[in-house]
């Protein structure tokens, strides 16, 4: 994965204009955005108004238990000056490997940027790679309690980057 990705996190001055956004969910709760996933949006909104953006899609879970995901993303963005215009939603967004398999087969993103915490870019960088999207990533920031970035962190060094190779030797085989 650090092979695949590492030399595809850009800095948000590095984003290039024309750019799709493929902005990650994460946990929402009665119609607002969690701290992960507020701190991508911001950058997205961010990138949006710098003129880099010409398209976001927005995937998560979209399901009624999970709080609509998308629909949520839709209205923060929206509410920070995203035009409903530039932006996509997808509700089947589940996982992070469905989110870069559905950007190209559903959205038809050949290339795009990937908005995540620090901690989850690298996978999903190789993730969309493997689903033969053309992807970097930019970091978003967290304004999150401490334990839960390491908790994070602790994931993915030991449940979820392993369990991505392991399933791209799958694929591979």
């Amino acid at each position: 994965m650090y092979v695949v990705a590492g030399d595809r996190v850009l800095d948000a001055e590095q984003v290039p204009d024309g750019s799709t956004l493929l902005v990650l969910g994460s946990l929402v709760e009665d119609g607002a955005p969690g701290d992960y996933v507020r701190g991508r949006l911001d950058v997205a909104a961010a990138l949006y108004r710098d003129g880099r953006v010409d398209r976001i899609i927005n995937s998560g879970n979209g399901s009624p238990e999970a709080g609509d995901e998308p629909a949520v993303m839709r209205a923060y963005l929206e509410s920070h000056g995203v035009p409903a215009v530039v932006m996509v939603d997808d509700p089947l967004g589940l996982d992070t490997a469905a989110s870069c398999r559905r950007a190209r087969e559903v959205f038809g993103a050949e290339g795009l940027v990937i908005v995540t915490q620090d901690f989850h870019l690298e996978r999903a960088i190789a993730l969309c790679r493997g689903e033969g999207v053309d992807a970097r990533g930019v970091e978003a920031e967290c304004d999150c309690p401490t334990w839960t970035l390491v908790r994070n962190h602790i994931r993915e060094a030991v449940f979820a980057g392993p369990k991505a190779v392991l399933g791209a030797l799958a694929v591979a085989e």
